[in-house]
Formats: structure tokens, C-alpha cells, sequence
């Protein structure tokens, strides 16, 4: 079986030390392929560094990589930064934009700083529309601003909703609008009832794997070898094969990755 890691965060400290060891733990289950976002204008060049290191070395996997700016880091973000990235983006044709979006899950937050948010997010869509390529979308608590600011913007390159906790009505708004459900390490805890609720609920051509590792697991860091056991836990809801979710989902990547 093969598998495609959709969101690992490779470039993070808590992996990148470790990181040939990482990949070839994920290598021994099948996972060779990784996309890999960006956060904040800090660390896209971080992430630029690892497609090149994958390319000159086979061992590494592949590697493809999104920059973006996730919208923990809405504010502060200026114009320079949507100039640097969209430089960013034409030094690396094969780039994804992300991890974008909408975060609205802390009820504390003032109105400013929601729109501060979909201004970003709208713009990034913007230059993702402009430049043909696909997004990874960060969505808590948004689906109805998302699809909003998607229709707005006109974008239509379609992409990733990483990381979905949503339900089966919210995941219909996004694949209708052309994106991909990122099914991820939430189906590692027991009582995650609605994403389990919602994975049965989708075609077989609308859902990935992720792990966002290093992240979503409270008692070790996550790797991306934990694709197959997400697999695995997907195999049992959907009534199928590991190997049938491992065709399944690397036939949507493959679509999603092909210029």
C-alpha cells in the first residue's frame, strides 16, 4: 500500500532534527508522498528548502509544499508579506497556497480581528486564483465564511480542507465547492464521534489522508508514519479494505497534485 501524507508541518522544530529517521519510519508503512504547508512568512523559505533537499535525494520521499499564511497570524500581516509570497510563489511553480483560512473557533475574538482574518484569507484565493494553484484550507468553526469568501473571490482551483472536525452538511458545502476533506489524526481518539459520523457520509473521490503532524496528539508527537493507522481506522467505518482507503485516496491526491 501507498499513501500520501496531505498536511505534515515537516519543517516544524519538533520534527526537523529528527527528520531522516521520520521519513524512513514512514517510508517502512507506505508513505512516500508528503505536502507540506507553511504558517507565517517566517518559515516559507523553511519549507521551500525541503522540496529541494527531497529532490536530490530519493530517500527523503516527495515532497510538495504550500505557502501561506494561516490565520493565527492574521494581524500581523502587511502588504509586503502578500508581495513576498506572491514572489515566492513564482520562484516555486509547483507550490500550493497554505495553510489558509478561517479560524473563529475562540469566542473572545473581536469583529476586527474575524474580518482582519477573511481579509487575509480572500487575498491569499485571490493570488491562488491568479496563479493557477491549489489551497490548504485551516477551517474551525467557518465553513459558512469560507465558502463565502471562495464564491467572492472567484476561486475555483480547489485544494484541501485540512484537518476536518465538521459534519456530513458542511463537508457537502466544501466538495461542492471542489475541495478535497482532509480526514486525519482525529480518528485516533475514540470520541471523536462526528468525524466518524461524517467519513461514512463521503463519496469515495472526496477525502485524503493527513496526520498534520507534529500536532493533534496529546501524549507524543505525531509522524506521518500514523498514516496507516488512520487508514487502518477509516477501513473499519467505511466497511472496506486498508488497502482499498490506500487506492481510494491516493487516486484523490493524484488528482489533486497533477499540474
Amino acid at each position: 500500500m501507498n499513501f500520501t501524507d496531505t498536511h505534515c508541518h515537516l519543517a516544524d522544530a519538533a520534527l526537523r532534527e529528527n527528520l531522516p529517521h521520520i521519513l524512513t519510519a514512514a517510508r517502512k508503512v507506505g508513505v512516500k508522498r508528503f505536502i507540506v504547508p507553511a504558517t507565517r512568512p517566517q518559515d516559507w523559505q523553511d519549507v521551500a528548502d525541503l522540496a529541494q533537499r527531497s529532490s536530490e535525494n530519493p530517500l527523503w520521499g516527495n515532497i510538495h509544499i504550500a505557502l501561506g499564511i494561516h490565520p493565527w497570524f492574521s494581524d500581523g500581516i502587511a502588504e509586503r508579506d502578500f508581495v513576498r509570497l506572491e514572489t515566492m510563489l513564482a520562484r516555486y511553480p509547483q507550490a500550493w497556497v497554505g495553510e489558509i483560512g478561517l479560524d473563529f473557533y475562540d469566542k473572545t475574538q473581536t469583529p476586527q480581528q474575524r474580518e482582519r482574518q477573511i481579509q487575509v484569507f480572500s487575498r491569499q484565493l485571490a493570488i491562488a486564483q491568479t496563479l493557477r494553484r491549489r489551497v490548504i484550507i485551516h477551517n474551525l468553526k467557518a465553513t459558512a465564511d469560507i465558502a463565502a469568501a471562495v464564491k467572492q473571490t472567484g476561486f475555483a482551483q480547489g485544494g484541501i480542507v485540512h484537518a476536518f472536525s465538521g459534519s456530513a452538511e458542511e463537508a457537502r458545502v466544501l466538495t461542492k465547492l471542489g475541495f478535497k476533506i482532509g480526514i486525519g489524526s482525529l480518528l485516533l481518539n475514540p470520541n471523536a464521534r462526528k468525524i466518524r459520523e461524517t467519513l461514512k457520509t463521503l463519496n469515495d473521490t472526496d477525502f485524503v489522508l493527513e496526520t498534520d503532524s507534529p500536532f493533534m496528539l496529546k501524549k507524543e508527537i505525531n509522524t506521518p508514519a500514523n498514516i496507516l493507522r488512520i487508514a487502518e481506522i477509516a477501513a473499519q467505518i467505511r466497511g472496506v479494505g486498508a488497502a482499498d482507503i490506500a487506492a481510494i485516496t491516493e487516486r484523490n491526491a493524484d488528482s489533486l497534485l497533477r499540474p
